[in-house]
């Protein structure tokens, strides 16, 4: 099993996100993740680009449940505010019938 290096807040993004569409882990690849630092005059936070594919069986309707009110929706996620979030690629269905899609977002900093 490979280990993908990511913040606290990515992966408890990634777990946010999955835990709101009701999709299984095992039922997604994360195939990118890249998160960088993020800040305004008196903000600080994270900017986060996630790339995902959906294999087999009824992967579109998946997809459809992740991205369907992604941009509007609230996520808890401890020390951290998902100030932005959007689907910025896809869906994209594939000939072997996976989906790929990539999220965008940005997490602001909670912690004093």
């Amino acid at each position: 099993m490979i280990r993908v290096l990511m913040s606290s807040a990515a992966a408890a993004l990634l777990r946010a996100i999955l835990a709101r569409a009701g999709i299984s882990r095992d039922r997604l690849l994360l195939t990118e993740i890249r998160s960088v630092d993020w800040q305004s005059l008196t903000i600080v936070g994270e900017r986060h680009e996630i790339a995902l594919r959906i294999p087999g069986p009824s992967a579109a309707a998946l997809a459809a449940s992740l991205c369907d009110g992604l941009a509007e929706a609230e996520f808890t996620i401890s020390g951290h505010i998902v100030a932005d979030i959007v689907v910025a690629d896809g869906p994209t269905q594939s000939a072997d019938g996976s989906v790929s899609l990539s999220i965008e977002a940005l997490t602001v900093s909670t912690d004093d």
